[in-house]
């Protein structure tokens, strides 16, 4: 057996089932797992996904919204880590492109179309 069927064998067990479909454009709600001190919460990351890359249990999504002041703020997700709680699909975005770095520089509201 080869090192790589190994891998693949044993990542089976760790991979997330109830991961929704997501593409890049689409808006989603992150709710990530925050330890503060001795305490657990739940922390809400809504935004767009600028960008998917790796495959397996390695997959990681870009995520990135507005803060307060107009900042932009991304965040890289593994999909099947522990951190990630639930994955929520706001609103499906129709878009042309795999990555959407250009977001980073478009000032104001950032439109894109809804996917049927």
């Amino acid at each position: 057996m080869s090192m790589d069927h190994l891998v693949r064998v044993v990542e089976k067990d760790y991979l997330k089932k109830e991961i929704p479909e997501i593409r890049p454009g689409d808006t989603v709600k992150l709710h990530l797992k925050v330890k503060e001190g001795n305490r657990e919460r739940d922390q809400v990351f809504q935004g767009i996904v600028i960008a998917m890359r790796g495959s397996g249990l390695s997959k990681t999504i870009t995520v990135r919204r507005i803060a307060t002041g107009g900042i932009g703020v991304e965040r890289i997700v593994p999909l099947h880590s522990p951190v990630l709680e639930k994955v929520e699909v706001v609103r499906k975005g129709k878009v042309r492109r795999a990555k959407l770095y250009y977001l980073r520089n478009v000032r104001g509201k950032i439109k894109i179309k809804e996917r049927r």
